[in-house]
């Protein structure tokens, strides 16, 4: 299934039964110099009070920071579109945000104006304390093309250089975190394993839009590529 098709065929991916997702096994991990923790798209669009405020999205802020000092390797990611995004509804004569349109890759949601270049809405949230983090990936910011991964823009060929950073500095392994669950750190999470990297999200440092049964689907999608979903307390703290 094409990752695009999400959010319209949720409910018969992920509403019915159990996930069988809990791949953790006994025992505290403790990343080391081949991990990384990357922080996705914790930003005051959406936090509350933002353009696109995820229910919740405040309460990672807190575990995040207490991850932090277990990780010698940070990645923080930005959204951080253009007026007139090909993403915004508003883009759109007669167009309402989280409706559809077909663009060049595929089915695109469609959101309200946010993370727009430049503003105090795409800044980071001023709460959010990751001093050590070593890069900061910006993504959505071609006019005409979505991206929710971390590593890739939604035609699934240009590449954001993540995947080429972490190989380059010998990072094996990925820990993502952020919002939402179901856009950004599930396609992040997915395309980090496509990469060839082993893939967690921790899942407390997390939460998700749901948008008609995402969040489900996105867990199930995540569950068949390999990801593994744990808990921040299954991290050895510093």
């Amino acid at each position: 299934m094409h990752r695009r098709t999400l959010v319209k065929s949720a409910a018969a991916l992920g509403l019915a039964g159990g996930l069988g997702f809990n791949a953790f096994a006994a025992g505290k991990i403790k990343p080391g110099a081949k991990a990384a923790l990357i922080v996705v798209d914790v930003q005051n669009c959406f936090l509350d009070g933002g353009t696109l405020a995820v229910k919740g999205g405040n309460e990672v802020i807190p575990v995040i920071n207490a991850l932090a000092p277990a990780f010698e390797n940070i990645v923080v990611t930005q959204d951080w579109h253009t007026a007139g995004h090909a993403s915004f509804a508003s883009t759109y004569s007669g167009k309402k945000p989280f409706e559809t349109t077909k663009l060049s890759y595929g089915t695109q949601v469609l959101w309200p104006d946010h993370c727009v270049q430049g503003t105090d809405d795409a800044a980071l949230g001023k709460e959010l304390k990751v001093p050590t983090a070593q890069l900061v990936i910006r993504k959505g910011f071609h006019k005409d093309m979505d991206s929710y991964s971390a590593f890739e823009e939604a035609d699934h060929k240009t590449a954001t250089g993540l995947a080429g950073y972490l190989k380059a500095r010998g990072i094996k392994t990925v820990y993502v975190t952020g919002l939402a669950t179901d856009f950004c750190v599930a396609w992040t999470a997915m395309d980090a394993r496509k990469a060839g990297f082993d893939a967690y999200v921790i899942e407390d440092a997390t939460r998700g839009i749901d948008l008609n049964g995402s969040l489900a689907a996105a867990w199930k999608q995540m569950a068949a590529k390999g990801v593994k979903r744990i808990q921040s307390a299954d991290i050895q703290a510093a």
